[in-house]
């Protein structure tokens, strides 16, 4: 394989920061739950072009996932998998037939009200009980946003799971959420070809990053990780609110952009 093909043409000083930043999400998300996947979001649309942003992006964190995972699976909460998998299925369907309709400012900021309310709010009963509906909502909106982590963190976090169970079940719906939105992008066209190289090696360092965080989950407390969470849903949330009022008021007609 050439070095271009592994770099993907970014280049290795690029190519390095990737990496790092694939083992640094890895380990954040598997360390307090939630946040990596983010986190590589970010990096991503700064140093990719745009089209490539979300596909790539979604591969990457389907090959951290699985890792995660299968690891962690004797802790998985299973009643919820197929039901999610249904509502993932449908939700993944839509979102390609209207990709490039919906405006993604909104979405940012529905998204980022939802968290915050799941954290001040106790989670109303349907949400606790329907994986398909949290399914169908979460990837429906991945195809527009990519980084819907949190959204699906709120349901796993609504079935009292220990943080075990939570990062476990959390990982496995990632995976079966990303397996589609991956496929979906292929059929639509996307060319993952050329980014082969790039992202096989930024799903070996999520990998290590994985193992890594694995370490210090299992010596965090329960009421330590809790707060951990909640806090990084919160921060991430306001990032997301923040963001998508930016976006609205630089398109305002007499606002500041």
């Amino acid at each position: 394989m050439s070095a271009e093909l592994l770099h993907a043409g970014l280049g290795w000083p690029v190519a390095v920061a990737l990496l790092a930043v694939s083992f640094v999400s890895s380990f954040i998300t598997v360390a307090f739950g939630i946040g990596g996947g983010a986190v590589m979001l970010a990096f991503l649309a700064i140093l990719l072009p745009a089209p490539a942003i979300i596909p790539v992006h979604g591969v990457v964190q389907l090959g951290s996932n699985v890792g995660r995972a299968a690891i962690m699976f004797r802790h998985l909460y299973s009643p919820v998998v197929v039901p999610f998998g249904i509502g993932a299925a449908i939700g993944v369907a839509l979102g390609g037939v209207f990709v490039v309709q919906l405006e993604p400012a909104a979405i940012q900021i529905g998204v980022g009200c939802f968290i915050l309310w799941s954290i001040l709010a106790h989670p109303p009963a349907f949400l606790r009980r329907s994986a398909s509906i949290a399914g169908g909502a979460s990837s429906f909106l991945t195809m527009f946003f990519g980084g819907t982590g949190p959204f699906v963190a709120t349901f796993v976090k609504a079935q009292g799971l220990d943080r075990m169970g939570f990062v476990a079940t959390h990982a496995t719906l990632m995976t079966l959420q990303h397996l589609l939105k991956t496929f979906t992008f292929g059929v639509l066209g996307f060319a993952f070809a050329e980014w082969v190289g790039m992202i096989a090696l930024l799903i070996l360092f999520g990998f290590l990053g994985t193992l890594a965080g694995r370490l210090v989950l299992t010596r965090i407390d329960e009421r330590r990780f809790r707060f951990a969470l909640n806090s990084i849903l919160a921060l991430l949330a306001l990032r997301l609110i923040y963001a998508g009022g930016a976006a609205y008021l630089s398109n305002w007609p007499n606002g500041p952009g």
